[in-house]
């Protein structure tokens, strides 16, 4: 199964931290014009891949003019395979400048790249991969509690609220995010890797700085990542929203194997089957998919940015604001989620049975209910009139998801 709706969960959590005062708008909207990046400050430092020293930098974005003293940190990952990509990529900064300028401190971090055997005639194994996420998401504990440390030992000097810290990551920073949270026993640790090499000592915590200090943080933002067992969930587990498109040909959208290169190295579960355990845990969780969008879309459209920026600013108010909702389904991607095929459903509301026709054969359905759970499916119909028994299903909304060899189609369906 390659395809799911948006999934969402309700819940009920106490919370210890202090919410912020958002009264004035902030976190919510763009209250400062402007923002100060300082850049390249190191956070860290530890052996690449090649067993070479390599100092690990930051640049921070605070907004200009603040007066509070105690404000929420996001730290951005950028994306690139753990073989490029920078800290001043289109992937991270716009949403590091445009979360500064609605009073968060925003933090874009560099990580160590590389991955062995990429130019080899076999490729990276599934060793090789593991070993370069793991590297760099070590990388990412050390930049958590760098800021930790700058708040208990240099004075505060990013005022930062230690209770409200988000990590963000895209792709490959998105691997980070989800691997932060989720691979946190070092049973966990995939056996494929190989600790003798350079740069993989410290265990999960990883030996690239700070030592000592907190790596807790409060909620996950996921653009397009992947995870490499969702069985290392568990169900008081760290918050996470993601965003993911479907027919994302660099991460698979659902459980599948993931390349690089020209090699097929590793299956991993994508944000699809990441929210499916979430919703199977009782996990607090958000999930937008882009249907029939491919990898990363927020980077190169501006409907596909605004709707990411709007997704990850009310799932932190839930948390930096205390608000209740932290899933937003309000749609400002008018253009990109319209249907691909001509797809058409009647009766509906329904009680018994619905017809689907569409121009082209339906290679299969799929029906979920609001909360992302499958409730029926069906494949390899390949007809272009087809009959779905929902005489099982209780009242409410559902979504429909066609698929067939040119697009994908949804619509919604009332069940009375």
């Amino acid at each position: 199964m390659k395809k799911i709706y948006l999934a969402t969960l309700a819940f009920s959590m106490l919370f210890t931290s202090q919410a912020q005062d958002c009264s004035d708008g902030r976190y919510r909207t763009e209250v400062f014009s402007s923002f100060t990046l300082e850049s390249d400050v190191k956070y860290g430092n530890n052996l690449n891949r090649e067993g070479n020293d390599t100092d690990l930098f930051v640049d921070i974005r605070q907004p200009d003019g603040d007066t509070e003293t105690a404000r929420p940190l996001i730290i951005l990952m950028h994306g690139g395979t753990f073989i490029a990509g920078e800290k001043t990529g289109n992937d991270v900064v716009p949403l590091a400048e445009e979360f500064a300028r609605k009073g968060y401190v925003t933090a874009s971090i560099s990580y160590r790249l590389g991955m062995d055997n990429l130019i080899s005639v076999s490729g990276p194994s599934e060793g090789d991969a593991s070993e370069a996420v793991f590297r760099a998401t070590q990388d990412c504990k050390a930049a958590i509690r760098f800021f930790y440390k700058s708040v208990e030992e240099d004075g505060n000097p990013y005022k930062i609220d230690t209770d409200h810290i988000y990590l963000v990551g895209s792709s490959a920073g998105g691997f980070m995010a989800v691997h932060h949270a989720y691979l946190d026993q070092e049973s966990e640790i995939p056996s494929s890797i190989d600790f003798s090499k350079p740069g993989l000592t410290g265990g999960i915590e990883g030996d690239s700085g700070n030592p000592g200090f907190s790596t807790e943080v409060t909620a996950i933002v996921n653009l397009a990542g992947a995870l490499g067992d969702v069985e290392w969930m568990e169900a008081d587990d760290t918050p996470v929203l993601s965003l993911h498109g479907s027919e994302d040909g660099t991460v698979p959208f659902d459980t599948d194997v993931i390349s690089v290169a020209i090699f097929e190295i590793i299956e991993v579960a994508g944000s699809q089957s990441i929210h499916a355990k979430a919703d199977e845990l009782g996990l607090q969780n958000c999930f937008k998919p882009f249907w029939g969008a491919d990898h990363v879309p927020h980077v190169n459209d501006a409907n596909y940015y605004d709707t990411t920026a709007n997704y990850i600013t009310n799932f932190l108010l839930h948390f930096v604001c205390d608000e209740a909702e932290f899933c937003t389904y309000g749609e400002s991607l008018s253009t990109q989620d319209e249907t691909f095929v001509d797809f058409k459903m009647y009766p509906n509301p329904a009680s018994d049975k619905v017809m689907m026709t569409s121009d082209q054969a339906i290679e299969g359905y799929t029906i979920y209910a609001m909360n992302g759970q499958v409730v029926a499916s069906e494949k390899a119909l390949f007809s272009d009139v087809i009959q779905a028994d929902v005489s099982s299903l209780h009242s409410g909304m559902y979504v429909v998801h066609i698929q067939t060899s040119s697009g994908v189609a949804t619509q919604k369906l009332v069940i009375e």
